[in-house]
């Protein structure tokens, strides 16, 4: 049987005229599935009797299974434990921010990057998700939250997006489809520590959405001590990825910059990071280390913290400080890390070129 939500629309439509339905009945599947949420083909009404009978022995559609849920304290962000495609276990959020509510969504079971600061790298690489992995991540959390408008969607989850490109690409379509759950482009961003020929590729794609590239070091000798991935793609490759991507998209980029104490949070580092960015329309994130298990790595001090901001701005950047939601529940950035993958079979990082 045929899991409709691994299907594009095209395929879909072809699959409709295969059962000789008039194309447009691939609409109307496509608004039950993303719009209206629905997984049951009987609750389909609008679609005829014996058509339905006809899909339900051929068809089915995946939900996610919710496992858990636990909501912060501090900042009333929820991370949910969810089973999704193959009985995979992964994490999502949702961060509420004022009018704003994002769903943070993960690509991967597990990450094979294995950056420094980062929970989930610990766990090693276990495998993709496919399409329907991470759209029904997106759509248990939006069944929960019923009243709550969801705005924004970041890739910045388990696993790296842009290692499980057309599944991720996949689901930014189905996520921007007018037809389908239809997100403005511009609210949809992809996080990626760097794979350059994908930088290239995405920028091509016609997406529409934004970019968010986790630099975290100012020279290829720290970059590469907390991101292994920069043995591959050093920083004069990334930014020249990240100039195309700003000239082709016309879209400015976000860099995301994890502070860590005494390892690249220096006032000089601050003024490096301003000349490596010149000419690049970007704005900087920064983002306070948060402490994992089993790492020696530590936050530094907020009044560095500030210093180095006001580097930043001192040289007309726009630079944030992004402390981190849901750090009492484990969700915040670099935590995302599930219990039911440790007692799992661990595979050794080992980002490779493309």
């Amino acid at each position: 049987m045929i899991n409709l939500k691994t299907l594009s629309k095209l395929e879909l439509v072809q699959h409709v005229i295969n059962w000789k339905q008039p194309t447009y009945r691939a609409s109307q599947i496509w608004a039950w599935m993303y719009q209206k949420n629905v997984t049951d083909v009987d609750l389909m009404t609008n679609l005829p009797t014996q058509f339905r009978q006809k899909l339900k022995s051929e068809v089915w559609i995946s939900q996610a299974n919710l496992k858990t849920q636990s909501e912060s304290k501090s900042d009333q962000s929820t991370k949910f434990l969810l089973e999704v495609a193959n009985s995979e276990s992964v994490e999502a959020v949702l961060m509420p921010d004022g009018n704003r509510n994002t769903i943070c969504l993960s690509s991967q079971v597990g990450c094979a990057m294995n950056c420094a600061f980062c929970a989930t790298g610990q766990m090693g690489f276990f495998r993709n998700l496919p399409v329907d992995g991470i759209i029904d991540q997106f759509l248990a959390i939006k069944k929960q939250f019923l009243t709550t408008q969801i705005t924004n969607v970041v890739f910045m989850g388990m696993g790296e997006p842009l290692a499980n490109y057309q599944q991720v690409v996949s689901a930014v379509r189905i996520l921007t489809d007018p037809d389908g759950i239809g997100m403005s482009p511009k609210r949809i961003t992809i996080s990626t520590v760097g794979l350059v020929p994908r930088i290239y590729q995405l920028a091509r794609e016609g997406l529409g959405c934004k970019l968010a590239l986790s630099l975290n070091g100012t020279n290829d000798k720290i970059r590469a001590k907390l991101m292994p991935i920069n043995h591959s793609y050093p920083i004069d490759q990334l930014l020249s990825a990240l100039r195309s991507w700003v000239e082709i998209t016309q879209t400015p980029a976000t860099i995301e910059y994890v502070l860590i104490k005494e390892i690249n949070d220096s006032l000089t580092e601050a003024e490096d990071l301003c000349r490596l960015l010149k000419g690049i329309r970007c704005k900087i994130n920064l983002i306070p280390f948060n402490p994992i298990s089993g790492s020696d790595l530590r936050r530094p001090e907020v009044s560095q913290i500030e210093d180095f901001r006001d580097i930043l701005t001192q040289h007309h950047r726009v630079a944030p400080i992004r402390y981190s939601k849901g750090r009492d529940i484990a969700a915040a950035c670099g935590q995302l890390r599930t219990i039911y993958e440790k007692t799992g079979k661990r595979l050794s990082p080992n980002p490779q070129k493309d």
